[in-house]
Order: structure tokens, then C-alpha cells, then sequence
């Protein structure tokens, strides 16, 4: 007896500001909610040191008399249900009555509200009334959240640097701008101006307030019906994409929502329309009765069940996929045209099974000098396996010494099969070569060493810059991580508030993909939680190398096969390309001869 015992309500509220307040992008997400659920038109959130300081949120919604002022810091106080029936058809953002008795109980609020016939002034400390007078008449609402977790320390410990907790909020903000263009909302941080969107309703205005004009000329409306839903929005043509799913911004009877399935048919929607791995900027919205959703299921509301839930994803393919279609034609794929056959050498027995097909056209005699930079203890010049010489060429090097490793056999070019594997024999049997995966290895240990020791001395200088656009989020977060960019040899400089360009880039970037390069390695530090200098460098080198290697089809003569193995042998893992795939496959003499019954055993 005596054990259990009920919590005071400061304890309490305390207690449920650990589900509903994380980071101050949780108070922001709450006060405009009850901002847009009073009937704003307008909606101006300040931030000081992104909202860890000052938050204040001012509207020109309905506000509030004396009596719900201050009712509305109570626990489970809310005007939007009276019984459990109207949780089955929740039309508002706000609903459980607990943001404003969680948020209080761990900051310092001060609230000046007015329904337009009187006004009230309230201020609060860590959950206690400290102060309830009269107030300013301008209708509306005016609140202001000081000192967020003053007595909360703990959890300021879990808070990110400055810039990402703005980016959250940031974000936030644009999903709200998306979902409600009729509103104008402005966001100001330490008095400067972030985002302001004019309120017209057009939402192809508020995408480029938030992606750029240019992107928002590439976003294409659709709509589509169903006797349930309703669904509508705008989707990017397929040039235009991202490297994750956090650019498809879903909205259920208002509300931005996570849901992973209706994400994942976004994206089938686009099947065949885009890169593999690539996603792209859609804006959603999905209207229907409110008895076929679930709002209640998630503590800070971004979860939703949905009735009917297969119905609603075949609209949704349906609808986006038909909308591309009609502006983007499928690739087709062409049969490949027939190889002539090229006439054949004779050479020793098992050379008698293969032909060394020669390129069309015929590769120059230096073509040997002209080909690759390679990863071996001293830089060396190698071979040029395209048939068509190129520019590119690296001034003649040491030749390192060879590698006497056991490990790799000794091999002699018999020929190449397709275009893509090399055939090559030795004592023991023979094997068959990936050429692809064989020059990615090469290439991967190459640029690997490259981008761990980033020279001044070896950077290109660019007449004319490359530019860089990105939203407010995405550049707060560039800006957060340049050094860790410039260690892998992107030289981004801010141009403007959301722009950035390039002025020199390292000369070992693959030619005629550095702006690609450069491209993918912003998506790789926009995308990770976590930016890790190597992990980014390896995914760098891997990504490099992949680019810059010969592809199947591709047919070579016999002296650039013999070079790209004698490259091979001097790698330190010559088994496997960067990707974990077998670079080389062995076919023992022995199981040669059994399977044509030489041996019997």
C-alpha cells in the first residue's frame, strides 16, 4: 500500500512533452497547426538560434477570449471534438488538447490573444501561470516560447548544431506552404528573411519559392478521382530527380503525412522514366472522407491508417503515371544490331575455340599511352581502350615494379567474348574477365588514393563557373559540411543565400563527368544523417570509378586486354570489383576435360 500515486500535473505535462516536444521544429509544427486551425490567412514564425532561444508564431486567426486563454494551457483542453465520434471525422490539424500544456511546461510563454472583442495576456513558467492581465486588441494570436528545455537540460545534449535544426524547420515550414497555398507564411531567423510565400493559393508559385523557378517550370500538374479519394498535385518531369524519397510531400485532407507505401507508388509510377536509385519531386494530395483515415496513431500526428488503401494506391499510380506519359515517351529498347564477324587467328589449342575481334576502327599505335591513370605505388600511363582516341592524356611515368604475387595467375590472352568478357588461359585452365569490373577495381584504388590526398597542385581552373541551386534546407546544410566536401575535392563557395558554384575541381575528376561528380557527391552529404569524410571518399572513389571504366559491347585489341591485365595483377584486390562482384572466373583444365568425357571419374 502507498506505492502507487497519482502525478502531479506539471510531472505529467513534463512527461508528455517527451512524445509531443523533440526539437524545436515540434513547437513550431504545433503553433502553426493551431494557427492554420483558427482560420489564418497569415502566418509569421520568428526564430533566434533556431528556435532554441526564441520561437514566436503571430497569425491573424480567430484567437481567443480570457476564459480559453487560459483554459487552453490546460492538459486535454481542446475545441475540436466533444465526444469519440468526432474522432472519426477529424477535419483540423490539432485535436488532443496537448501541445500548448506540454510546450509550457518546459519553456517560458508569453501569449497575447484577442477574439476581436477583448484581449488577453498570459505568461507562463515551466507549466505555472505567473501572469493573466488584460491585452492588446489586434485579433489574432501572438505567442512566443522562451528558453525551450531551460529546465529540461537533458534534453538540449540531443540537439543538432544550429544550421540542421533550422533545416528541420525549414522544411517543415515548406511542406506547410505546399499544403496550404492560400496562406502566407513567412519565416524569419535571426532577423533575417528565409521564407515568404504571398498566400495567392497557386501552388506551382509556392514550389518556386522553395525549388527555384527553374525547377518549378518542370513540375506538371495532375489530378484524378475515384468514388473514395480524390487526388491531385504536381510531379517533376524525369530529368528532374533526387537521390531520396524526402522530396515526395504527401498531404491526407490536408495534413502532411508519412506513409511509406504511398511513397513507393510515387515512385513505381515513374518505372522506366527514371535512373535507377533516383527519386522524384512530387507534391500529393489526397482528399477523402474523413471516417476512411486514422489521424490518431502517432504521437506527433505524421502517421495515418487509410480505409480502402489498395483502391487508393491504384489511383495514385494510375493518375501520376498517366500524367508522365503523356509528356515523357518510354526509352525503347532496340535489338542490338548484328556484329560482322571479324576473320579469325589461329592459334593453339584452346585459342582455336575463340577469335580476336578487332574494333571497327583500328586504334592508333600509341593508343597504349593514352588510356587510363592508374593505382599502383607510382602513377604510370596505360592503355586507351576506347576505339576513337581521345584528348585525355596523362604525361609518361615511372613504370612500378612487378608484382611477383602467387596469388594472380600468370595469364595469356586467347580473345574476348561479346565485347565484355576477356578469355584468357594459363597452366591450370582458363578464365573469363570481366573487362567492366576489371577496369573499376583498377580505377577504384586509383582515385581511392587520389581522393585521401587532395593536391592544390592538381586542380583545373574553370573559365566560367558551375552553379549549383538548392533549397533553403538543403543549402543550410551544404554550408554546414564545405570542408567535408573540399576534403573529397569538391570546392563549393556560397553564391547567394540557396546557390553555390565551382571554380576549380581536381584534374583526376573523370573527364566529361565533373559536374556529375561534383552533383553526386552534394546528393551523398544532402542525403546522410550522418556525413562521415570516409565513408563519403570511398563512395566518391566507387562512383568515380564506375563512371570512368569501359562498359560491355565494347570490343578491344589484344594488346589493350594483355595491358588491362598486367594493370589487374598489380591491384591490391584484383578478385573483385568495388562493388563486391568477381572480377575473374577459372575453369580448371580438369573439369574442362570431364565435361567432354576426356576423363572419367
Amino acid at each position: 500500500m502507498g506505492i502507487i500515486q497519482l502525478m502531479d500535473e506539471p510531472l505529467s505535462n513534463k512527461i508528455a512533452a517527451g512524445e509531443v516536444v523533440e526539437r524545436p521544429t515540434s513547437v513550431v509544427k504545433e503553433l502553426v497547426e493551431n494557427a492554420i486551425d483558427a482560420g489564418s490567412t497569415a502566418i509569421e514564425v520568428l526564430l533566434i538560434e533556431a528556435g532554441l532561444t526564441s520561437i514566436q508564431i503571430i497569425d491573424n486567426g480567430a484567437g481567443m477570449d480570457a476564459d480559453d486563454a487560459l483554459l487552453s494551457f490546460s492538459r486535454h483542453a481542446t475545441s475540436k471534438i466533444a465526444n469519440e465520434h468526432d474522432l472519426f471525422r477529424i477535419r483540423t490539424l490539432g485535436f488532443r488538447g496537448e501541445a500548448l500544456a506540454s510546450i509550457a511546461s518546459v519553456s517560458k510563454v508569453t501569449l497575447h490573444t484577442s477574439d476581436g472583442v477583448s484581449g488577453t495576456f498570459v505568461q507562463m513558467e515551466g507549466g505555472r501561470l505567473t501572469e493573466h492581465r488584460a491585452g492588446s486588441l489586434r485579433k489574432g494570436t501572438d505567442i512566443k516560447i522562451d528558453q525551450l528545455f531551460f529546465n529540461t537540460p537533458a534534453r538540449l545534449k540531443y540537439m543538432k548544431t544550429l544550421q540542421t535544426e533550422l533545416g528541420h524547420t525549414i522544411d517543415l515550414l515548406n511542406r506547410f506552404a505546399l499544403s496550404y497555398p492560400g496562406i502566407a507564411f513567412k519565416l524569419t531567423h535571426d532577423g533575417r528573411t528565409i521564407l515568404q510565400t504571398s498566400g495567392s493559393g497557386e501552388i506551382k508559385r509556392v514550389l518556386a519559392d522553395i525549388y527555384g523557378v527553374a525547377i518549378a517550370k518542370k513540375m506538371i500538374p495532375f489530378e484524378g478521382q475515384s468514388h473514395d479519394y480524390k487526388v491531385s498535385g504536381y510531379a517533376s518531369l524525369p530529368e528532374i530527380t533526387r537521390a531520396n524519397k524526402n522530396y515526395i510531400s504527401l498531404f491526407v485532407n490536408g495534413r502532411w503525412v508519412k506513409h511509406y507505401a504511398i511513397a513507393n507508388t510515387v515512385h513505381r509510377a515513374y518505372h522506366t522514366f527514371l535512373p535507377l536509385e533516383r527519386q522524384p519531386i512530387v507534391v500529393l494530395n489526397i482528399e477523402g472522407d474523413p471516417y476512411l483515415t486514422d489521424v490518431n496513431v502517432h504521437p506527433a500526428k505524421q502517421q495515418i491508417r487509410l480505409s480502402k488503401e489498395k483502391e487508393l494506391m491504384e489511383l495514385i499510380y494510375e493518375t501520376i503515371r498517366r500524367t508522365i506519359s503523356t509528356v515523357v515517351r518510354a526509352p525503347v529498347i532496340d535489338k542490338p544490331k548484328p556484329v560482322k564477324k571479324a576473320p579469325t587467328k589461329q592459334l593453339d589449342l584452346w585459342k582455336s575455340s575463340f577469335t580476336v575481334q578487332e574494333p571497327k576502327q583500328p586504334l592508333p599505335d600509341n593508343a597504349a599511352e593514352e588510356w587510363h591513370e592508374l593505382p599502383v605505388e607510382k602513377e604510370r600511363e596505360a592503355i586507351k581502350l576506347d576505339p576513337v582516341p581521345i584528348e585525355e592524356k596523362l604525361p609518361p611515368l615511372d613504370e612500378p615494379e612487378e608484382d611477383d604475387s602467387p596469388q594472380f595467375p600468370e595469364l595469356e590472352v586467347v580473345g574476348q567474348i561479346h565485347g565484355t568478357y576477356i578469355v584468357a588461359q594459363s597452366s591450370d585452365g582458363f578464365y573469363l574477365i570481366d573487362q567492366h569490373a576489371a577496369q573499376e577495381r583498377i580505377k577504384y584504388e586509383y582515385f581511392r588514393e587520389k581522393v585521401g590526398e587532395i593536391d592544390s597542385d592538381e586542380r583545373q581552373s574553370l573559365l566560367l563557373p558551375l552553379t549549383f541551386h538548392y533549397s533553403r534546407d538543403e543549402a543550410l546544410r551544404l554550408k554546414d559540411h564545405l570542408d567535408v566536401l573540399s576534403d573529397s575535392g569538391v570546392f563549393l563557395e556560397e553564391f547567394g543565400e540557396t546557390s553555390f558554384i565551382v571554380r576549380e575541381y581536381p584534374t583526376w575528376f573523370p573527364k566529361g563527368f565533373e559536374q556529375e561528380v561534383i552533383e553526386d557527391l552534394i546528393e551523398q552529404v544532402l542525403t546522410e544523417r550522418k556525413v562521415d569524410v570516409k565513408k563519403l571518399r570511398e563512395d566518391a572513389a566507387i562512383m568515380m570509378s564506375c563512371k570512368r571504366s569501359i562498359k560491355a559491347n565494347h570490343f578491344l585489341q589484344k594488346h589493350d586486354m594483355e595491358r588491362l591485365l598486367a594493370d589487374l595483377k598489380r591491384a591490391e584486390q584484383p578478385f573483385t570489383c568495388p562493388h563486391g562482384r568477381p572480377v575473374i572466373i577459372h575453369f580448371r583444365t580438369y573439369d574442362v576435360e570431364k565435361m567432354f568425357k576426356r576423363v572419367m571419374n
